[in-house]
């Protein structure tokens, strides 16, 4: 008896070691506003500095936007190569050499005087730049106004750059006579004139019209003109420049190093507020999650500044609000218009005064007054969740929380899904959790119809499902679990998973309709190896807890979902009866066993195909407590078999058509052991009995026969 049980032991004891550690940390995970309602609602989410200072510059009709080259925007020996590039252009090649040449001189004499035989603007500019290199600034400027003067027709190539250089040379000369008022404007003016002659179509190739911008506000913040300075900066930044973007947010950081006294006096100009403001709703200084310690100077001052200000009022009153000042900001949304913000901002507001009526209107039209295509980013969450934040996205999700609790649940999930891949996590846990499935079905049939399949190349290349793609995914799995097979084939996004779907259907439906067991052994069987090998593709939630969207790799921290101010009673129980069964990680797993052991339940406990389920059962991993299950059954009901030594490794397809000659010999089994002991009785019976038979049938015969 040990001997032939023995590998049984074995597998017994290696089942109870333990299993290898699972993988702690993964990715960045992407902001759910369900996961804690109450904090989607109250807070309102920094802007985006980048989309703040937008708003302060101005377009230039006509002056194209940076492609690659920005004068200041790179190291100078980056800037120096690109410069004696670009002033090869249009040159022959004598002339290139020679340009070449006099880039080597000092001189602007000797500049002028070898370069006799290059066209005029051309040889008075590189004496100019010669000039402006040994630092002589006034005779620089002079050369760059003699090439200005020149007849336009002849001055195509170098307009822009003269224009360019003496601004920049009448500047280095108002420092050296401590910044007088007459060199500074005429610097501003020729920077001017250097954007305009770029518009007017003279060669700018290291695109000097945008670069102006920053040289001249340079100029303007030296001058005193601050709001100026910002202005300039913001409009180079609206260009393309990265230059006015990290020049901006260089001001913000000399400006609230500033004493008190002076900041007061300039917080007077409008951009400067605008800045300040900018940069407080963004953020701008903080890090790790803490104030900058000059911020709430800068706020006190900002505070008392913009008392009764029609200016800028929407970003007053955010960043107020953002300050818990809420008094403040409701002064301010007085006069802040009919923006998005100003209204996102009342929602809000309406919220913590308790009014769920004024906030969802007030949400409905803070949705309607954010453009489609605004986008302030990406941000992080105080738990490092990501964000891609689309104000009008964020406003409907958050819309959608009040939609949950007032019971109006297609709603909530339009407004989610309407996110994409934005709030896709929260739109997902409504769809698979809050609405019926005929609710979702009804939805997906109408509104999101199937979207062109991924190629093979996109799926080896990981290109995302598009979230219609996976909406229609969700619903198939759900119908799958649901046991309405024939209607959840159509749904999934490819024909592998379609013909998987299909097959799971039938061999579900095969394993309740067969009449012979073993054919519905083999039903059974096959469709749990399907639920075990593709279960997260065919019956894996997309959220908990099994975390499709992931791929299964990753879970998120979860709690349970309790009546409260936000959350009704009927979405709990929707929820509750929505939830996996059983509600356990890789839930279809068991869904796996289970069928398994009722694939067992239809084979003669004798049979080599009894022994197989119960093997291959066991080798699917679970979980400890199931796994041992199998092969406790398998070692109290099952056969020996010459493989049990590797029972649950290495296990051969169960021989169902053998296990039909099985089914007697099993039930026969019971009786033969019940007569056993009486044997020898039974066989002197039957010869008994056999005896009396034969006699009687010659009896009956000798009768007839004298009849």
């Amino acid at each position: 008896m040990f001997t032939r049980n023995w590998p049984r032991h074995l597998l017994c004891l290696s089942l109870a070691l333990p299993l290898g550690s699972a993988l702690a940390c993964g990715p960045d995970f992407p902001m759910r506003l369900l996961d804690n309602r109450g904090q989607s609602l109250a807070e309102l989410p920094e802007g985006n500095f980048r989309f703040e200072i937008n708003r302060l510059g101005h377009g230039i009709a006509g002056l194209k936007s940076v492609t690659a080259v920005v004068y200041g925007g790179m190291e100078a020996t980056d800037y120096a190569e690109q410069r004696d590039s670009a002033e090869q252009d249009g040159l022959t090649a004598e002339q290139q050499a020679l340009v070449k040449q006099l880039r080597g001189l000092t001189d602007a004499h000797q500049v002028e005087a070898q370069g006799a035989s290059l066209p005029s603007e051309l040889r008075l500019y590189l004496a100019g730049a010669a000039a402006f290199s040994a630092g002589d600034h006034g005779l620089a400027a002079d050369y760059f106004r003699k090439v200005l003067a020149l007849p336009a027709d002849q001055r195509a190539l170098r307009s822009t750059w003269a224009a360019y250089s003496l601004g920049r040379a009448l500047f280095a000369l108002s420092a050296e006579a401590q910044a007088t008022p007459d060199l500074l404007a005429q610097s501003r003016k020729a920077f001017e004139q250097a954007r305009q002659l770029s518009i007017d179509g003279f060669s700018d190739p290291l695109e000097l019209g945008v670069a102006s911008l920053g040289e001249e506000a340079r100029v303007a913040r030296t001058a005193g003109d601050w709001d100026s300075a910002i202005e300039l900066y913001a409009t180079q930044n609206r260009h393309g420049s990265t230059v006015g973007y990290t020049s901006l947010k260089l001001l913000v950081a000399d400006l609230m190093a500033m004493p008190e006294e002076q900041l007061t006096v300039l917080l007077k100009g409008k951009a400067v507020q605008q800045l300040l403001t900018a940069s407080l709703i963004s953020r701008l200084g903080w890090s790790f999650g803490e104030q900058p310690p000059d911020e709430q100077k800068l706020i006190k001052l900002l505070q008392a500044s913009t008392r009764g200000s029609l200016d800028n009022a929407d970003r007053l009153a955010a960043m107020n609000y953002q300050q818990g000042d809420y008094a403040s900001a409701k002064v301010f949304l007085e006069h802040a218009g009919d923006g998005g913000l100003a209204w996102w901002l009342r929602a809000k507001l309406a919220m913590r005064e308790g009014d769920k009526a004024a906030a969802a209107a007030a949400y409905a039209k803070a949705a309607q007054a954010f453009p489609q295509d605004e986008s302030w980013g990406e941000r992080r969450t105080p738990d490092w969740a990501f964000e891609s934040l689309q104000p009008k996205c964020r406003v409907e999700g958050e819309s959608a929380i009040l939609a949950l609790q007032r019971g109006d649940y297609l709603q909530a999930f339009d407004q989610l899904y309407r996110s994409n891949d934005i709030y896709w996590l929260d739109a997902a846990t409504v769809a698979e959790r809050v609405l019926t499935v005929d609710e979702l079905k009804q939805y997906v049939d109408t509104q999101v119809p199937a979207p062109p399949a991924l190629t093979q190349q996109d799926r080896d290349n990981y290109v995302p499902l598009p979230v219609a793609a996976k909406l229609r995914n969700l619903l198939g799995r759900r119908l799958l679990r649901e046991e309405r097979y024939d209607e959840a084939t159509a749904y999934f996004d490819s024909e592998t998973l379609q013909h998987k779907a299909r097959w799971y259907g039938e061999m579900r439906h095969d394993a309740e309709s067969k009449w012979w067991p073993s054919k519905r052994a083999f039903a059974y069987f096959n469709a749990a190896t399907l639920a075990r090998s593709d279960g997260m593709e065919l019956l894996g939630y997309e959220m908990a807890p099994d975390y499709a969207t992931f791929g299964g790799n990753y879970s998120l921290e979860s709690s349970e979902l309790k009546v409260g101010p936000l959350v009704a009673e009927d979405e709990v129980k929707r929820q509750q009866a929505s939830a996996a069964q059983p509600d356990r990680r890789y839930h279809y797993r068991y869904v796996a066993n289970a069928l398994a052991s009722r694939a067992a339940d239809h084979l003669p406990h004798t049979s080599q195909a009894f022994a197989a389920v119960l093997c291959a059962a066991t080798g699917w991993n679970t979980d400890q407590e199931e796994k041992s299950a199998f092969y406790q059954r398998y070692v109290k009901e099952g056969p020996y078999v010459d493989w049990a030594v590797f029972f649950g490794e290495q296990c051969p397809y169960p021989d169902f058509q053998n296990a039909d000659k099985r089914y007697v010999t099993q039930a026969l089994s019971p009786v033969r052991a019940t007569l056993r002991p009486y044997k020898k009785w039974l066989e002197v019976g039957g010869v008994v009995a056999f005896t009396a038979v034969a006699l009687v049938l010659i009896n009956r015969r000798k009768r007839n026969a004298r009849a």
